[in-house]
């Protein structure tokens, strides 16, 4: 039985932030000793929360492009700053680190016939 509807789109937010949170998770794996899954994944909630809350306010007064991406990017590293208590450095090693597992896992995904999902919480994915 197919899912339709309100379900569909849970299931795809569900999926997507954890895949999010696995690419952070991962990411602070390479700049760091990491902690547990959970805070990463409590890491992209908190990060896509605030990417869109940036994007939405700087939309609103005519800002957007470049340096709307630029400057939710950075927003983004200060939630992992602030989640992890490192600095601008490791928290941008996170950043690529959660880029390019997320990458690699929606790639794969994507291999396998698994589409129409994303990795909430990781910029540009």
């Amino acid at each position: 039985m197919a899912t339709h509807g309100i379900e569909a789109s849970l299931l795809v937010l569900a999926v997507s932030l954890l895949i999010g949170g696995l690419a952070i998770h991962i990411g602070a794996k390479f700049a760091f000793a990491s902690r547990e899954y959970s805070d990463a994944v409590f890491t992209a909630l908190i990060g896509a929360v605030a990417w869109t809350i940036v994007d939405v306010a700087l939309a609103s007064v005519g800002i957007g492009g470049l340096l709307a991406s630029i400057v939710g990017l950075l927003v983004w590293i200060s939630v992992v700053r602030w989640q992890y208590g490192v600095g601008w450095i490791r928290a941008s090693i996170v950043g690529i680190g959660a880029w390019l597992s997320a990458l690699i896992v929606l790639t794969i995904l994507g291999l396998l016939g698994i589409g129409n999902v994303d990795a909430i919480g990781v910029p540009g994915i």
